[in-house]
């Protein structure tokens, strides 16, 4: 069985366990379908305190605006059922989750880690909350923790290498970084963040003919029947836009990316994402922007995270959907006076940087100048990886140039070309501000 928080789990059959651990395993490789597979496990134990768990923690951790209610009601549905304090750990940590409270659930999973640092659960829940949250240091140290105890001889290894991965790339340390994710590929070919963690790296790095090649080796490992997948040939599109390839980001944006035409609020955050790479540089996109705007209707307006927020809001500027943009920045004031932790998320980054947006899209590029420079110290706050929001540095940059800002476009190109001195993109700029490269 599966490292979950006791050797015999409150309230499961034989037959459950399996079911669970299926789907820990497809939750950590990032493939098929864990939904369907906790579900199978509860509907032969629907007493299993982990396996109710385990369904709220996934649907929460997806930011869809639904999730919480199914967190709600796996949280509701564990109270009763006792179970062991790893467990109840657990239980609580989805209750923080349920109520907006993700820094409250990130330290509950820390203790359950610090008792037991071979509940991978445990590890991989709190690695996700603090992506989510922004907390780089945590996203490496909570691995740090609990590697020693864990070996190559356990099938969850590889999946711990690969949170680590992540983690010391978030934290710039790269040569790490990249070892640690290229041997969980190797132990776990389907292990989708493992491959990510490396996709990153290279990112950061500005080795986008290694990133192309790294991801197109063996995308079928990491790509097949992976919920992970738009994500990362969302990668491979990133490598090909540093390059200058525009038509071979657009193809993969009008395949992979978001030729499934998905729903899913990350898939969408990406497509977004994307669009607005190519929209910063001026090329046309046709009628992309409205099937992506169209997508993002229905839920725009949930509130309930600000870095899916700023994205929708992408989706309805670039479709020049100027009042859709609005009810979003309405619904952000809305959220501004909750008491969960977006309403901080929302404060401090989201929502200064969806007016940005909104003013980039109205062509006051010196108002979106003045409303990311202050965010950009702090933008980790509302969660997303550096790759994520280097978004926020390539908007400022083009609105500083398009401002005629002169003085701060050259500032942080110069700035751009210490962190990326090789990129073509990086060059690009300097050449815009009329400045040598190195």
């Amino acid at each position: 069985m599966t490292a979950t928080t006791s050797p015999h789990p409150t309230g499961a059959s034989p037959d459950a366990v399996a079911q669970y651990d299926i789907a820990c395993h497809q939750l950590r490789c990032l493939i098929e379908d864990p939904v369907a597979s906790v579900d199978a496990a509860l509907d032969a134990s629907p007493g299993f305190v982990m396996a109710h768990v385990l369904k709220g923690y996934m649907h929460v951790l997806g930011t869809e605006p639904d999730g919480m209610k199914v967190a709600r009601a796996s949280h509701d549905a564990t109270l009763t059922l006792g179970g062991t304090e790893a467990e109840r750990g657990h239980v609580a940590a989805l209750g923080h989750l349920a109520d907006g409270r993700w820094h409250a659930a990130g330290r509950v999973l820390e203790d359950v880690a610090i008792a037991d640092p071979l509940d991978a659960v445990a590890l991989q829940v709190g690695h996700q909350i603090d992506f989510f949250t922004g907390q780089a240091r945590m996203l490496r140290d909570r691995i740090v923790r609990a590697l020693p105890e864990w070996d190559r001889s356990m099938p969850a290894y590889h999946a711990i290498l690969g949170m680590h991965a992540f983690g010391l790339e978030e934290n710039g340390q790269y040569t790490e970084a990249e070892a640690q994710g290229r041997l969980g590929v190797e132990l776990q070919p389907r292990d989708a963040w493992s491959q990510h963690a490396v996709a990153h790296v290279l990112e950061m790095q500005g080795r986008p003919h290694d990133g192309i090649a790294w991801m197109t080796g063996n995308p079928d490992a990491w790509s097949r029947d992976s919920f992970f997948a738009v994500h990362n040939w969302w990668h491979v599109a990133l490598y090909q836009l540093e390059l200058g390839d525009t038509e071979a980001a657009l193809a993969l944006f009008d395949g992979p990316v978001h030729g499934g035409q998905s729903s899913v609020v990350l898939d969408l955050i990406d497509a977004s994402a994307l669009l607005w790479r190519l929209h910063l540089r001026g090329i046309e996109v046709g009628d992309r922007w409205a099937a992506v705007a169209d997508r993002w209707a229905p839920i725009a307006t949930a509130g309930n995270y600000a870095f899916n927020d700023v994205h929708a809001v992408m989706a309805f500027v670039g479709a020049g959907r100027r009042d859709a943009a609005n009810e979003v920045l309405a619904s952000q004031r809305e959220a501004l006076r909750g008491f969960g932790d977006n309403a901080a998320f929302t404060r401090d980054v989201g929502y200064p940087v969806a007016q940005a947006i909104r003013a980039f899209g109205d062509g006051d590029y010196a108002t979106t100048a003045s409303l990311l420079r202050p965010v950009r110290a702090i933008a980790h706050r509302f969660g997303g990886s550096h790759a994520q929001r280097d978004l926020l540095d390539l908007t400022l940059i083009e609105a500083a140039f398009r401002a005629d800002q002169t003085g701060l476009a050259a500032a942080l190109v110069t700035e751009r070309l210490a962190w990326k001195p090789a990129s073509p993109l990086s060059r690009l700029f300097a050449r815009r501000a009329g400045l040598a490269a190195p």
